[in-house]
């Protein structure tokens, strides 16, 4: 089964993303912050982290700049999932390592067929 790591400050995504994740059979995992997300990453490598972008403590590109810079912080597919839309920050979480971009509000439908894209899913 393949694993995400749903990174978000908002208890409410988090768990919307759970539901949709795990109807397309992902095993989810949560964090709340980077911080959270970078311990989590350190003992568990998922196969896909959806990601907040602004978060307390260590927002999301500041997260994905850290993760790619790990040994193996270049397998997880990254996708950010965030209110954030201005055309010049999607393109420097490109930049940083991003590899899809998800604009909230979202629905499973959305989630799906960026994954499929990715290859993620079936």
């Amino acid at each position: 089964m393949k694993t995400c790591l749903v990174v978000d400050d908002s208890r409410v995504i988090r768990k919307v993303s759970r539901r949709i994740l795990e109807d397309l059979g992902f095993e989810v995992a949560e964090a709340s912050d980077g911080v959270e997300a970078m311990a989590w990453c350190s003992a568990v490598t998922p196969d896909l982290i959806l990601l907040d972008w602004e978060m307390p403590t260590m927002d999301g590109l500041t997260f994905l700049r850290r993760l790619r810079a790990e040994p193996a912080g270049d397998q997880p597919k990254v996708v950010f999932c965030t209110v954030v839309n201005e055309i010049e920050r999607i393109r420097e979480a490109l930049d940083a390592g991003a590899d899809e971009y998800i604009m909230k509000p979202f629905d499973g439908s959305i989630v799906a067929g960026k994954l499929d894209y990715l290859g993620l899913i079936a």
